[in-house]
């Protein structure tokens, strides 16, 4: 099967799925979506089951897709950037200490306790994994995931600075989560420790230049934007700057996630203001909205169907450590973010019931699982793999769809 046809299928089904929750079911877009590609999954799992023979059919088809790639090389730009567009730099500058807390240390710490927490769950069910993939497992799903928080944090009524927080940790804790990965993979890959110094310098390259590679970007596509009024020729630049600085922040080794952070909030920010007519402005508006969300639909269509790939692979057992996943890692940010209010607390920019607020929407999304999936080969793989999923379909269904209740709860306290 031809990638253009996996691309119509995909598109199709997404399009397909879209009208009828609009239509009919009319929960949050992604929500929606992801529910339903999961009932579709597992309509498709009971016919075989009953002995219809889907099974090689369904392998051609999900053979040619390559999850990792498609969002980590693909996709991932482009939500990234858009998320970032409509996000109101004033408010981003205004917490950027709180940020930058949630970004380094909230993700330290919450790998460490989602990482010794699913160990010792591990030990008392009897079952094998290496303590570093319990760590492997901690760094990937410790960060909370732009492409799910930002679209659902708009129009919740969240007071400006902790949704300012909200999104800017989100949208920032990727590249220590990252880092974090990458430094556990390459030590189980090749058995040697990159140690201190490399994890340091690693994590240097990544942030720093992914920070100052987007500023660039941001700065350039403004200097061409403020030289011209054409809309279509300032949307091509936008277009331009994701696709071209995402491959070249891939080649530089350096986190293109962070690049399109900053040359999104750039392009948002001063762009917006300086360098652009009302007529763009509005014209870019509306082609980076349907971007995202003709991509989101894609995407969490596809996560619902994933769900074909892994479950065939499982065990009981299985099923029990990625259930204990989901309180794991809702105590894990709990208790990161509630370790952390102590210092915040200071400069009196942290309440005490926004750290609810934060736990339920730390949302997770196609990250973690595009990064589990490029764990090698194993039985530990299927274990993350599926404790993965179960956290990503929980914080979308679950506390995707509950979030704006707890939110009103506690604008009446």
């Amino acid at each position: 099967m031809h990638a253009f046809h996996l691309i119509g299928i995909l598109t199709t089904l997404a399009a397909v799925f879209a009208y009828i929750n609009y239509r009919f079911i009319r929960l949050p877009v992604t929500v929606g979506l992801m529910l339903q590609s999961l009932l579709l999954s597992f309509l498709l799992l009971g016919l075989m089951a009953l002995g219809i023979p889907l099974d090689q059919q369904l392998a051609k088809i999900f053979e040619k897709i390559n999850f990792n790639v498609l969002l980590l090389e693909g996709l991932l730009s482009f939500l990234i950037f858009a998320g970032a567009l409509f996000v109101k730099n004033e408010e981003i500058l205004e917490v950027k200490v709180e940020i930058a807390v949630f970004a380094l240390a909230g993700v330290i710490l919450s790998t460490g306790i989602i990482g010794g927490g699913l160990y010792a769950a591990a030990q008392m069910l009897g079952l094998s994994i290496r303590p570093l993939y319990c760590f492997l497992f901690g760094a990937l799903i410790s960060p909370t995931d732009p492409v799910a928080v930002l679209p659902t944090l708009r129009n919740l009524g969240i007071h400006d600075r902790l949704n300012a927080q909200i999104a800017g940790e989100a949208m920032f804790n990727d590249g220590v989560g990252i880092v974090l990965f990458l430094s556990l993979l390459a030590f189980i890959k090749e058995g040697s420790p990159n140690g201190p110094t490399g994890v340091t310098l690693l994590f240097l390259q990544e942030t720093a230049g992914g920070i100052i590679f987007g500023l660039l970007l941001g700065w350039l596509g403004y200097s061409l934007m403020k030289t011209v009024d054409n809309y279509q020729l300032e949307i091509l630049i936008t277009l331009a700057i994701v696709s071209g600085g995402y491959s070249m922040a891939t080649v530089m080794n350096i986190s293109g996630p962070l690049a399109m952070v900053l040359a999104g909030l750039f392009i948002g920010g001063r762009g917006r203001k300086l360098a652009m007519s009302e007529r763009t402005r509005d014209n870019l508006d509306r082609f980076w909205e349907l971007v995202e969300e003709m991509l989101n639909a894609i995407l969490f269509t596809l996560i619902g169907l994933e769900i074909l790939v892994i479950v065939p692979r499982l065990t009981p057992t299985h099923l029990i450590i990625g259930s204990v996943a989901i309180p794991l890692v809702l105590a894990g940010r709990y208790l990161s973010i509630g370790s952390l209010r102590s210092i915040l607390r200071r400069r009196n920019s942290f309440a005490s019931r926004s750290v609810q607020i934060m736990t339920w929407s730390g949302l997770r999304g196609a990250i973690p699982i595009a990064l589990a999936i490029s764990i090698p080969a194993g039985s530990e793989r299927t274990i993350i793999l599926f404790a993965t999923y179960l956290v990503v379909a929980f914080s979308i269904l679950v506390q995707g769809t509950t979030l704006n209740h707890l939110v009103t709860w506690h604008q009446r306290q």
